[in-house]
C-alpha cells in the first residue's frame, strides 16, 4: 500500500488583485466628479423663469457670493442662514478683499415680494455695485401662445 503526498499548500498565491479595487475606485470617482457641481448651491430655490435671461457665468465660481431667499422668507449667504439684520455687514465684510463687488441673488419664485425688496436694499447697503438676479431660462418649446 502506497501512501500518496499532495503538493498543492506549497504552491500558495501571495499577489494581490487589485483590479476590482481600482474599478471601485473609478466608479467613486466618476460619481464624485457628477455631483460635485451641483454642491454649489446648498440652499434649494425654484428660480423664476424669464425669456430673456443672460447667462452669468461667475456666478458658478467658487468666489462667487450669493444671497438666496427661500419661499418662507429665509435669507442665506452662501449656504449659511443669515437674519436680515446681519446680511449687508457680512456681505461688505466679504466684499472687503475684492475689486469686483457683485452678489448673485437666488430668490425663490414664490418668496414675497416684499421680502426680496429688502434683502435687495440690504445688499445696495452694503456697497455692492452690481446685483445680478438668477433666473431659470426658458426654453423655445415651453413658450406656448395664448
Amino acid at each position: 500500500m502506497a501512501i500518496t503526498k499532495r503538493d498543492e499548500g506549497k504552491k500558495v498565491n501571495s499577489n494581490i488583485n487589485v483590479t476590482p479595487m481600482v474599478d471601485v475606485m473609478l466608479v467613486l470617482l466618476i460619481i464624485f466628479m457628477v455631483i460635485t457641481p451641483m454642491l454649489n448651491n446648498k440652499v434649494n430655490v425654484d428660480l423664476p423663469i424669464a425669456s430673456a435671461a443672460v447667462i452669468m457665468e461667475n456666478a458658478n465660481k467658487e468666489d462667487a457670493i450669493t444671497v438666496a431667499i427661500t419661499r418662507d422668507g429665509k435669507s442665506f449667504l452662501g449656504a449659511d442662514q443669515v437674519p436680515p439684520e446681519q446680511l449687508g455687514p457680512k456681505i461688505s465684510a466679504k466684499l472687503e478683499n475684492k475689486t469686483d463687488k457683485q452678489v448673485y441673488l437666488r430668490a425663490d419664485i414664490r418668496a414675497k415680494y416684499g421680502k426680496v425688496m429688502e434683502v435687495v436694499d440690504d445688499i445696495r447697503t452694503a456697497g455692492v455695485s452690481e446685483l445680478g438676479m438668477l433666473t431659470e431660462k426658458r426654453d423655445s418649446e415651453d413658450t406656448v401662445q395664448k
